[in-house]
């Protein structure tokens, strides 16, 4: 299996989550063996993707280098790791990611919009070879050996339209399209009013988030799915893991999980090499996790 970018560049504009105003991002191909790289145009600025930039979890995954940060980069590296892109440079005007209706649909419709163009470089994977877990009160995320991208996710809400929700996804391209990409993020109103009151979210609104009050969902379209709030979730905790800086095989599970608890997770797995290999999917074409991934990216569009 080769790395794979993107044939050309593409551009788009959108609004920000927190700051209501609109950011042009513009998605670069990159040569081999490059990585995803982000790059703020107006302040010059490279920030490489890797665990070690991480600054901010508490709200969103934010990347910064130099006092120079990217915001809410979960949605966008979610498509991208779904799709398998190995080399990207994703321009910013701004400090944010747009965050279009709150789901990952609109990237993958860029992505197939532009296409996906194999390298000659070999791609490689990190395949997890021992159970690392992360648990603080009564949360828990941990990723476990697996032949396969496996992630398996459980919420329990006190509030009566989420209430218990879990959703096992056994990766496809497909199937994150269908299934995982069109959930939405999801707040509560009383949250929202908060954030304003702070200078937060302001891009905010039912056109991009799943909104609920003390009883229901206020959304007039209503849900996309019965479960959207675990979907996305899954959708989150997908790009927070391309923070590996490879396709992860192996099996990822969690209770309640969130941005800080799989950056833990990250760094929990790569701080022992015990816990890990790097593969290199050329040499090891005949093996089980590598069949599992040439299906899974079997239709992607090319």
């Amino acid at each position: 299996m080769k790395q794979r970018t993107i044939k050309k560049s593409v551009e788009i504009v959108g609004v920000g989550l927190h700051k209501g105003i609109p950011i042009k991002m513009t998605l670069e191909p990159l040569p081999q063996n490059m990585g995803i790289i982000f790059y703020r145009i107006d302040e010059g600025v490279n920030i490489p993707l890797t665990t070690e930039y991480v600054v901010d979890t508490k709200m969103a995954t934010v990347i910064g280098k130099d006092g120079v940060v990217v915001s809410t980069i979960e949605h966008l590296l979610s498509a991208i790791y779904a799709y398998g892109i190995d080399n990207l440079k994703i321009v910013l005007d701004n400090d944010e990611i747009p965050i279009l209706d709150g789901s990952s649909s609109g990237f993958c419709m860029l992505l197939d919009e532009v296409g996906i163009q194999e390298q000659d470089a070999t791609k490689k994977a990190i395949k997890v070879k021992k159970e690392v877990e992360v648990r603080v009160d009564g949360k828990f995320v941990k990723l476990k050996p697996s032949n396969h991208i496996v992630y398996d996710f459980s919420i329990d809400f006190d509030h009566p339209a989420i209430g218990q929700q879990q959703f096992k996804f056994d990766y496809s391209i497909e199937e994150y399209k269908e299934n995982i990409s069109r959930a939405r993020t999801f707040g509560f109103l009383h949250e929202v009013q908060y954030l304003r009151s702070i200078g937060l979210a302001q891009g905010g609104s039912l056109d991009n988030a799943i909104v609920l009050d003390d009883q229901k969902i206020i959304n007039p379209e209503g849900l996309r799915f019965d479960d959207e709030f675990v979907r996305h979730k899954i959708l989150d905790a997908i790009g927070d893991m391309s923070l590996l800086g490879y396709t992860m095989i192996g099996e990822y599970n969690a209770h309640a999980g969130s941005h800080h608890l799989n950056h833990l997770l990250t760094k929990e797995l790569l701080k022992d090499p015990e816990n890990y290999e790097i593969i290199d999917l050329e040499e090891a074409t005949d093996s089980s996790e590598v069949k599992n991934l040439q299906v899974a990216y079997a239709k992607v569009k090319s």
